[in-house]
């Protein structure tokens, strides 16, 4: 238990919240849309809350249900 515990630590961040800005559209390779979807979750992994400009679709849209999904704060 101790061990896993203290993997658990070691992903947290001295963060609370994160401001990320990207595009509105998904881009023309699926690696874009892989990347933003892998952010969001890092970022619940991490335990840090996100902070964007409030768009649902695109890149900003992949990384915003990511956090949100994950149970992380949302605030755009």
């Amino acid at each position: 238990m101790e061990a896993k515990k203290s993997c658990i630590e070691e992903k947290r961040s001295r963060f609370h919240r994160i401001c990320v800005y990207c595009g509105s559209a998904k881009g023309r390779k699926s690696s874009y849309q892989e990347a933003a979807i892998e952010l969001g979750k890092e970022l619940v992994e991490r335990g840090i809350d996100l902070v964007y400009g409030g768009g649902s679709i695109g890149l900003m849209g992949l990384v915003s249900h990511a956090v949100h999904d994950g149970g992380r704060h949302v605030l755009g």
